[in-house]
């Protein structure tokens, strides 16, 4: 195995669970966060030898998977205009159903949080995923104090929301 198969596998297996979350929070379904996830993986992998090491490999492909993200939200808002969706066809899910009802604190937060615009969703989805605010930092482009600053902005609009659920 050379180098950039071997960096690829360790990064993947380190980052997947953290990947799917963050496709899912994006996506209106498992089925929709696995082609996210595939897109995200193939992304990595195409962009491997591109890869220069001036952040951490997890913090390049976390800004990987919210470009992704973002674009493919993007993209499903105008594709949605003009489709039908067919409910009723059913695959097998690789990932665990997440299910929000079972508790409503937890379903009034991320209701909250599909609301938040922009960046914003995405700071917030990588701060639950217990990245420091200097890696949050890296993948969004902003400042350390900017996500700082964010953050206290974005916590108060959530418990905010929250409480008016």
């Amino acid at each position: 195995m050379n180098p950039s198969e071997q960096l690829f596998k360790e990064a993947f297996n380190s980052n997947k669970d953290r990947i799917f979350r963050i496709c899912r929070s994006y996506s209106k379904s498992n089925e929709d966060a696995e082609d996210l996830l595939q897109e995200v993986l193939l992304n990595v992998w195409k962009s491997l030898p591109n890869f220069k090491g001036n952040a951490s490999i997890d913090t390049w492909i976390y800004r990987i998977t919210i470009n992704i993200c973002l674009r493919a939200r993007h993209f499903s808002r105008k594709v949605n205009k003009h489709m039908i969706r067919v409910d009723g066809v059913s695959l097998a899910n690789t990932a665990e159903e997440v299910d929000y009802s079972k508790d409503a604190e937890y379903a009034s937060l991320a209701a909250c949080i599909e609301e938040l615009k922009g960046i914003n969703k995405s700071i917030v989805l990588l701060y639950l995923e217990d990245m420091p605010y200097k890696g949050i930092a890296e993948v969004t482009g902003l400042t350390e104090n900017h996500i700082a600053v964010k953050m206290k902005r974005i916590k108060s609009q959530l418990t905010n929301c929250v409480k008016s659920k």
